[in-house]
């Protein structure tokens, strides 16, 4: 199965497969990935229709160093126009590819030949990507239909809180939490899933591979800040503990803050299907945290 993705610098293939969509990349990248020093573009993996009938933009990066963390701060070196410069998108890049971080709302006016431009400088280099409302690129990000299978769900509180499903990632609805410079910040989050998955076979995934995976990073913010674990074990709850939901389980990290200032951290919870949903626009749910660090 090929990997989901959009590289709009190179050019994809795309096809509609089972009311959900794949998304075949070139395989040739234009430029080879190094340990530091290379570009970051941003990847426009689709856009979809929300519940309420407006249209969003799902959207991802590359970061082609293997060994480099780039913060580049909102401005004439990352920025969404027009309308920006800034979208809701990141300022922290992770090496490699990251899937479907953040989401552009789309306006109610915008026309297929209209487009969103997101440029990004990163070691001196320049990139951008359109992000356009082409028929070819619609997706079904809340549910792969063949299969009935939905994301994760993500809370901050357990059983209660807002409830976050899908790649809707949004800085006006995030939680905010307080910390402190250099002390240990415990984020624990909760999370629920159906048990489904998204595979080309009806066999369910083998080995011990867990039912949901979670990462944390850094999103925006003045200062670094270091995980205890970025990718911490889902630990699934006893059945006293548990909801109604085929699976429910946690996942704890600390985190510490090296300035002052205000910080997003990003969650990402892949259900079975993995990383960019294991070649569909479908599983995956994302989350922001603000934390204001003193």
């Amino acid at each position: 199965m090929n990997r989901f993705g959009v590289w709009c610098a190179a050019g994809a293939v795309v096809g509609t497969i089972a009311g959900g969509i794949l998304l075949s990349a070139q395989t040739q990248l234009p430029e080879p990935r190094r340990g530091s020093g290379a570009s970051v573009t941003g990847a426009f993996e689709g856009w979809f229709y929300n519940p309420d009938g407006s249209r969003s933009f799902l959207v991802g990066y590359y970061n082609r160093n293997s060994q480099q963390t780039l913060d580049i701060p909102i401005g004439a070196n990352n920025r969404i126009e027009p309308g920006g410069p800034d979208m809701g998108q990141p300022t922290h890049f992770l090496p490699g590819r990251q899937w479907g971080m953040f989401t552009v709302p789309a306006p109610k006016d915008f026309k297929p030949t209209d487009s969103y431009v997101w440029t990004i400088v990163a070691n001196g280099q320049t990139t951008s990507i359109p992000l356009r409302l082409n028929a070819d690129y619609v997706m079904s990000p809340f549910a792969e239909i063949a299969v009935g299978n939905t994301p994760p769900v993500i809370r901050f509180e357990q059983g209660s809180g807002v409830k976050m499903q899908g790649p809707q990632a949004s800085v006006a609805t995030a939680p905010t939490k307080a910390a402190t410079v250099a002390a240990p910040f415990p984020l624990t989050v909760w999370l629920t899933d159906d048990l489904k998955f998204t595979s080309g076979t009806s066999a369910p995934p083998s080995g011990s591979r867990t039912p949901v995976s979670v990462s944390f990073s850094k999103y925006r913010g003045p200062g670094a800040v270091t995980f205890d674990k970025a990718k911490p074990a889902v630990e699934k709850l006893p059945a006293g503990e548990a909801s109604t939901v085929p699976f429910s389980g946690k996942a704890t990290t600390t985190v510490k803050f090296s300035e002052a200032g205000d910080y997003l951290l990003h969650v990402i919870a892949n259900d079975y299907s993995g990383d960019g949903g294991g070649g569909f626009g479908c599983c995956w749910s994302t989350a922001l945290l603000k934390v204001a660090v003193k």
